[in-house]
């Protein structure tokens, strides 16, 4: 008898939460429609924020602002090689990121880079560096 008490009692207290959620969902639903958000303008929003700035580049790479491509190249390449030799990837991917959104702020003002083809002088030897890698696994 008092399981049976206690089992509808969780239904029905299941079944409360249940429709709580749902009409809290739907009123969270016509709360962003009114205020004119969109499933684009979100999606729009959440990408611009998880890109990198131009100054977290530059505080990464240890330069200053207004730095020539030389020096951003030649630091990229000392972070790169340090972080490859300690096997932190993690941080060589975040120099390389950094060097990365460098590259396009310097695109995006016309200034020349390296090469001009958009590699910026280090994809290609990436390439070679995980190719060698590869070759010293096997």
């Amino acid at each position: 008898m008092a399981a049976k008490i206690l089992a509808n009692l969780l239904v029905a207290g299941g079944t409360v939460l249940f429709r709580a959620a749902s009409q809290a969902y739907r009123q969270a639903i016509i709360n962003g429609t009114k205020a004119g958000m969109t499933a684009e303008g979100v999606n729009a929003a959440r990408a611009a924020s998880k890109q990198m700035t131009l100054r977290e580049a530059e505080m990464i790479l240890g330069i200053e602002s207004g730095a020539t491509w030389q020096e951003i190249s030649k630091k990229y390449d000392h972070l790169f090689q340090a972080n490859e030799k300690s096997g932190s990837f993690y941080l060589q991917s975040k120099v390389y990121r950094a060097k990365e959104r460098l590259e396009q702020e310097f695109q995006e003002q016309g200034l020349p880079t390296d090469d001009g083809s958009g590699g910026g002088g280090g994809g290609g030897e990436q390439q070679q560096q995980q190719q060698q890698q590869e070759g010293d696994r096997q």
